[in-house]
C-alpha cells in the first residue's frame, strides 16, 4: 500500500467550489453554477426596478440589462455551458422569458443556445 506524503492528508473534500466565478461540483454538472449564476441576477433585477421607478427611458433599461446581466450569462460560457442539464437549460430561459415580460429585454434578442454558440466561436 503506498503511503501519501503529510501534506496530502490534510486535503479537505469538497462538494463544490468556486474557481474564477464558475461553481463546479463534485458530478461536474452545472446545476449548481446555474443556481448561483439566476441569483445573482435576480438581485440585479432590483437594481433595474430602482432605475425604472428614477424615470430611466426603456432603452437604457436595456442597454444596461445587456450590459450587466447578459454578460454575467455569458462569463466563462464555453467552460460550464455543456455541463448543462435539460433543467438548467429550463431554468435559464424561464429567467430570460421574465426579463422580456419586464422589459429589460429585446423580443429579438438571441436565445441563450445562440448566445453560448457566439462565446464558442
Amino acid at each position: 500500500m503506498i503511503q501519501l506524503p503529510t501534506p496530502c492528508l490534510n486535503i479537505e473534500q469538497v462538494d463544490r467550489i468556486t474557481m474564477l466565478g464558475v461553481v463546479v461540483n463534485n458530478s461536474m454538472t452545472a446545476t449548481d453554477h446555474v443556481a448561483e449564476l439566476l441569483r445573482s441576477c435576480t438581485k440585479l433585477l432590483y437594481a433595474r426596478r430602482v432605475l425604472r421607478s428614477h424615470g430611466l427611458p426603456q432603452q437604457s433599461l436595456k442597454d444596461v440589462f445587456r450590459a450587466t446581466v447578459e454578460t454575467k450569462i455569458q462569463y466563462a460560457a464555453p467552460a460550464w455551458s455543456g455541463l448543462c442539464t435539460a433543467g438548467d437549460r429550463v431554468q435559464r430561459n424561464a429567467f430570460l422569458c421574465r426579463c422580456m415580460k419586464l422589459g429589460y429585454r429585446e423580443r429579438d434578442a438571441p436565445s441563450v443556445e445562440e448566445i453560448f454558440a457566439m462565446s464558442d466561436d
